[in-house]
């Protein structure tokens, strides 16, 4: 029996496996942060649309999933602050609040927060939860993202819906399986379901 397993307890998430400290949280926080902001370096434009697809995403429900709540909105929100106040971390290595794409990765915060949540009430240790909760934290992301967008470039709802959501559905749909394997099988790996 290892270690993890031997400290895994309910309600813990896949990063709660390791020893608690106060650094380690300190560097998982910018460790999430950053996976983020390398993630979003994986960016392919489309046509029509200010916003591209990443793997931003994709890191940003990930590090919620497996941090929590707690320290994935931090590392989300760091992820954010850094960017605004000038670091080439987002999509297309772009920075600033000047972007209508920023409602996106304010967006991902909030996700984080849900999807950490949700984790902590074991929805990443089976495929199907995982599926559902990944869709429930991309649904946030365009919940904030969009109206932003709209609001950003003089849209309308439809046009906003067009550029900057219909894009990507099959996209988050692959992010979404993907999940679906890696979050259920950690837990397997470490022994706990």
């Amino acid at each position: 029996m290892s270690t993890a397993t031997a400290t895994a307890r309910p309600g813990a998430v896949l990063a709660d496996l390791l020893p608690a400290s106060r650094t380690r949280d300190a560097l998982l926080v910018l460790g999430g942060a950053v996976l983020t902001g390398l993630a979003a370096q994986i960016s392919v434009p489309v046509p029509g649309s200010p916003v591209p697809v990443t793997g931003q995403t994709f890191a940003a429900l990930l590090v919620g999933t497996a941090l929590g709540a707690r320290r994935g909105v931090a590392s989300l929100a760091l992820y954010a602050l850094v960017g605004m106040a000038g670091v080439p971390w987002f999509a297309e290595g772009r920075s600033g609040a000047a972007m209508p794409s920023l409602g996106y990765v304010l967006g991902m915060i909030l996700a984080a927060g849900l999807v950490g949540a949700l984790a902590r009430r074991g929805a990443d240790r089976s495929v199907w939860r995982t599926a559902g909760t990944m869709l429930l934290g991309e649904a946030v992301i365009y919940a904030v993202g969009v109206p932003y967008l709209a609001l950003s470039l003089d849209l309308s709802a439809s046009a906003a819906i067009a550029a900057g959501l219909t894009p990507f559905l099959l996209g988050d749909a692959l992010k979404a399986a993907l999940a679906m394997g890696a979050l259920p099988s950690a837990w397997k790996l470490v022994g706990k379901k």
